[in-house]
């Protein structure tokens, strides 16, 4: 493996092609020239149309829904690049699917994040960069070196610019799993921190059991890393509307949104959703309370970095304190 590629350059895959153009944009750099398709049978396709020997490539393909089309054309396309003789491949996934598989929940149950960790790493890949991993501790899960970048500072710069007055502003942790990063989150926005107290009888099924904290006449901001059926989050917001809270407002790095989410959230008594587009959103469900803001410019940031050898961490720092303004 080469530490580092004579130049840089960016491919992309199906899943994710705007942010991809965007990134490679900031950047003042082309997308690579590639074919991603599929044969008759269905087969993944793949053809890189352009010298690669000795680069310093990386490839943007979040592995959303489809979930394992994504996943096969990332894998498929680092073998291409691998074999290309590429110096450093990085797999640039804004989105990591099959993250929440992390661990054995039941007996006989599968550790997929893990086997989706093997299979990018025996594919070829020198590298991973992306953000808001379900679980910090799936950045173990990799034998190669893990860029893990956090979303949560431009979710809350975007409540500090939209509030002007903070005084009644208090974040939820929509269950105790969340709680690190809402807390994370309340203290960028110098607000009080509520939790959500929540059983689950089953996957995918969610009933809200107790709320820690005052939020009534309050303006409610519920952080989660990820929003897929709907039913955390809009539970949650009738459970704080029910006790009183004046606003309830929803922030999400990953807008899955999948089944009825959509239906779910449009019928809800949510004001907004704010959501980075680490996934792509057809227009089908765009609703005129989703707010979709872009990672394309500290993905750029970070891919600079990489291929410059700087620090990444440093990046977060400057990020912490341009939002504490």
């Amino acid at each position: 493996m080469n530490l580092h590629g004579k130049d840089i350059k960016i491919f992309a895959g199906n899943s994710h092609r705007e942010l991809a153009e965007e990134i490679a944009s900031k950047m003042g750099l082309p997308l690579g020239l590639a074919t991603v398709g599929k044969f008759s049978d269905g087969e993944t396709q793949v053809h890189i149309g352009e010298v690669v020997r000795g680069s310093d490539v990386f490839i943007i393909q979040s592995t959303s829904s489809p979930v394992n089309d994504n996943l096969i054309e990332l894998l498929v396309m680092i073998d291409a690049l691998k074999r290309a003789s590429a110096g450093r491949i990085t797999a640039v996934m804004p989105y990591f699917g099959y993250a929440r598989q992390d661990r054995k929940a039941r007996a006989r149950d599968p550790i997929s994040a893990k086997l989706v960790a093997n299979l990018i790493t025996v594919a070829g890949a020198d590298r991973v960069l992306t953000m808001d991993l379900h679980a910090t501790q799936l950045q173990g899960f990799f034998d190669i070196p893990l860029d893990h970048l956090i979303g949560v500072n431009q979710l809350s710069q975007y409540f500090r610019n939209r509030f002007e007055d903070m005084s009644d502003v208090v974040v939820v942790s929509p269950d105790v799993g969340s709680v690190t990063r809402s807390r994370k989150f309340a203290e960028g926005l110098e607000v009080p921190l509520a939790i959500i107290d929540k059983r689950r009888p089953k996957a995918n099924v969610c009933e809200v059991m107790n709320i820690i904290g005052d939020v009534r006449d309050k303006r409610v901001i519920l952080v989660d890393d990820l929003i897929d059926t709907g039913g955390t989050i809009v539970n949650a917001v009738n459970a704080l509307k029910e006790i009183g809270a004046a606003e309830v407002y929803a922030c999400c790095t990953h807008a899955v949104l999948s089944g009825p989410a959509i239906e779910r959230i449009a019928k809800s008594e949510m004001k907004e959703l704010v959501t980075l587009n680490t996934i792509a959103l057809p227009e089908e469900k765009r609703l005129d309370k989703i707010k979709v803001l872009s990672v394309a410019e500290i993905f750029a940031e970070a891919i600079e970095r990489i291929y410059g050898d700087i620090s990444i961490s440093t990046l977060f720092t400057q990020q912490e304190k341009m939002h504490q303004k």
